[in-house]
């Protein structure tokens, strides 16, 4: 069934309203939104337009065909199947100019609403379900609890932006669409003499984030204009013996992806296909990871994730990439099958497998033995993870939902920890069901475990000053002030001593309970491994928290230290850098170069942070 998109009214205030526009009633219609939280998104100069599972519309429901239109037809056919039935997603074709030129755009369409019959989904589901699908958001202007004093004082560049949108942060029913929705437009707003659709169709223009949202959406990869966008720049470098990326920039693996007729470049076009014939395929997030990950697949892991993390990716993104690239090397390789089922359920808490397969499948390809036999591992792998039910997008997500309700009342870590037990029940097929898991998980319930939360990343990150601003820390275990206290801070000549007094201490820390912060570069699994023992043994609930600093910012911060770290030292830091999967702690935090967790792993809590 189509349905047409109500007419949006005008605020008050809004000089752009014509005589014939529909306006909001007055004060009696800002009644409707007093109380409640609002958003408010910038107003975009297109063609309204709404898109189905099967098809799509103008703002007229019988709009019949115009140039304009031709690729957002495209798009709907990439994304279509990934609509549900009954759902629909309605937005703004920017295609073609209209009264307002564009020359940034992410993409020549936004969506700002999804419908699901007659229901409008929150703000926050909007936004993710559209990212799902490859689709981009208007711009935030102002959120929080309406406000007509706050929103009057919104200041707008008129010849640039042709207004902005009011509407209520959570979900509302169509019949109520003109007591939830509102608009402000400048005035004058249509300053054409002829109308768009009578003239040339002149197409705006899109910005360096474009190929990022073109890939999201299932388009094919323009690889050296994707890397670009991230953010992968830089002077050439060499590579190590093992053909991974050595300490050298990374725009030489950048370049060769982008070449034409590279092998890089064959990898990339295979990895698109392999996850485009993924089911209903994938689209948003994993399929930019998993192509991103297939430019870069020789690329160190640590280098990857800190500069992705810097640029527009942002974290979250970054980590996904990161996983895959740690991860894919692993399925190319004889497992142990008894272990098997509980290493792919390790490994779904950390990427989607699907994509994993992917991406480990495409790099395996070639004509040696070796190669066939890493094929062989890869293909053997897939096979057993759908037996297992793991290769779709979220395979653990309907037990992490379920457990929401009997779990969110205990408090952050005793959920997260209550979590954590039941992946691990879960990947050893001692459970399958939620209620198996809360009764599997009763021994953490009380939360009077003790807490490690294990610091890792480069000197000159951050980590200690994370560390030191964490509330509720009983006590701090630095190994630089272990040195200091033997007399001088950069001897490295009693690494092992101090090694060893800093693990006693965290271990009758953590016997005493209470919350330990363990700070020390922590870099690879087998560092971290050394403390992680010792938790183990005391039953703690261990955090990662993982710090991601790109290198040019480490140099940089490294000259302003009081205590600078020798250049060859960061340099070697920066090359053994492995940070740690998501799951091989009980959860895991990312810290950006700001000092604040970006994204978090391994938790019970909702994409909004609530439990």
């Amino acid at each position: 069934m189509r349905t047409h998109y109500p007419r949006t009214p005008h605020l008050p205030w809004s000089p752009g309203a014509s005589s014939d526009d529909v306006r909001m009633a007055g004060r009696g219609g800002l009644a409707e939104l007093a109380g409640r939280e609002v958003v408010v998104t910038e107003k975009l100069d297109g063609e309204n337009t709404t898109l189905y599972r099967d098809g799509l519309h103008a703002r007229s429901l019988d709009s019949a065909h115009h140039p304009s239109r031709a690729w957002v037809k495209g798009l709907q056919g990439r994304i279509g199947a990934r609509i549900p039935a009954g759902r629909r997603v309605c937005g703004e074709n920017l295609y073609a100019r209209h009264s307002l030129a564009y020359e940034d755009l992410d993409s020549w369409f936004y969506g700002f609403s999804v419908w699901d019959g007659d229901h409008c989904l929150g703000w926050d589901r909007t936004v993710r379900f559209l990212r799902d699908l490859g689709v981009p958001t208007p711009r935030v202007l102002w959120r929080g609890t309406f406000d007509e004093r706050a929103l009057r004082k919104l200041k707008l560049d008129t010849a640039r932006q042709e207004g902005y949108v009011v509407r209520r942060a959570d979900g509302f029913a169509y019949e109520e669409f003109g007591r939830s929705v509102a608009k402000w437009v400048r005035g004058g707003h249509v300053q054409t003499d002829t109308h768009w659709m009578f003239a040339p169709v002149v197409p705006n223009g899109l910005g360096p984030g474009a190929p990022l949202w073109a890939v999201r959406s299932g388009a094919s990869a323009d690889v050296a204009g994707l890397l670009a966008a991230a953010g992968v720049t830089g002077a050439h470098g060499e590579t190590g013996p093992d053909g991974r990326a050595d300490l050298a920039d990374m725009a030489d693996l950048a370049d060769m992806a982008g070449a034409p007729g590279s092998v890089e470049e064959g990898v990339v076009a295979e990895v698109c296909a392999r996850i485009d014939g993924l089911g209903a395929g994938r689209t948003g997030e994993a399929r930019l990871a998993g192509i991103l990950a297939a430019a870069l697949h020789r690329a160190p892991r640590g280098r990857v994730a800190a500069r992705l993390a810097a640029g527009r990716l942002g974290m979250a993104q970054a980590r996904r990439v990161c996983d895959l690239l740690g991860l894919y090397p692993y399925l190319q390789r004889p497992f142990p099958e008894p272990e098997r089922r509980a290493g792919l359920v390790r490994m779904a808490t950390a990427a989607d497998l699907g994509v994993l397969h992917a991406l480990a499948g495409a790099t395996a390809r070639g004509a040696d033995a070796g190669d066939a036999g890493a094929r062989e591992c890869v293909e053997w792998s897939a096979l057993c993870a759908e037996e297992a039910g793991l290769l779709g997008p979220d395979p653990l997500g309907a037990l992490r939902g379920a457990l929401r309700e009997p779990l969110g009342a205990l408090g952050a870590d005793a959920a997260d920890r209550c979590w954590a037990e039941a992946r691990r029940a879960f990947a050893q097929g001692r459970i399958t069901t939620a209620e198996e898991a809360v009764a599997a998980t009763w021994r953490w319930r009380d939360g009077t475990f003790p807490r490690l939360v294990q610091l890792c990343g480069p000197s000159g990150s951050g980590k200690s000053t994370f560390g030191r601003a964490l509330p509720g820390v009983d006590t701090r275990i630095s190994l630089d002030d272990l040195r200091s206290a033997r007399g001088f801070r950069a001897d490295q000549r009693a690494n092992a001593e101090v090694l060893g007094e800093g693990l006693d201490r965290l271990d009758a820390a953590l016997a005493r309970g209470g919350t330990v912060v363990w700070d020390a570069t922590s870099l690879t699994d087998q560092q971290r491994g050394l403390a992680g023992s010792v938790a183990r043994r005391r039953d703690a609930l261990v955090t990662h928290a993982v710090v991601l600093v790109d290198e040019a910012e480490l140099l940089r911060r490294n000259t302003l230290r009081a205590h600078p770290v020798p250049p060859q030292v960061l340099a070697s830091q920066l090359h053994r850098f492995s940070p740690p999967h998501a799951g091989q702690a009980h959860r895991t935090w990312y810290v950006g170069a700001g000092g604040r967790v970006e994204d978090t792993a391994g938790t019970l809590a909702d994409a909004d942070g609530e439990y």
